[in-house]
């Protein structure tokens, strides 16, 4: 974001953190891969997480999520937003 002045759309997705994107809007000043490996993260299960712009939670950032061990949404989700 400090680069391009936004976050990657979701379309984009977390792969735009190692490749820069092609989708518009391509970022003119992208400076990556912004990780050290050259994978996204993946969630305690073995899974992707899920990267939403804009949230639905954070309106003006972005949702990062996991639906846990279940791979269901529910009490068990890793997620950037409170849940109070």
């Amino acid at each position: 974001e400090l680069d391009n002045g936004r976050y990657p759309t979701t379309e984009q997705g977390l792969i735009a953190l190692l490749e820069k994107p092609s989708p518009a809007p391509v970022p003119i000043s992208w400076n990556g891969p912004y990780l050290k490996k050259k994978r996204t993260p993946l969630d305690p299960w073995g899974r992707e997480y899920r990267y939403v712009f804009p949230g639905a939670h954070n309106t003006e950032e972005f949702d990062l999520f996991s639906y846990g061990q279940d791979g269901v949404e529910g009490k068990d989700d890793i997620v950037n937003w409170g849940t109070d």
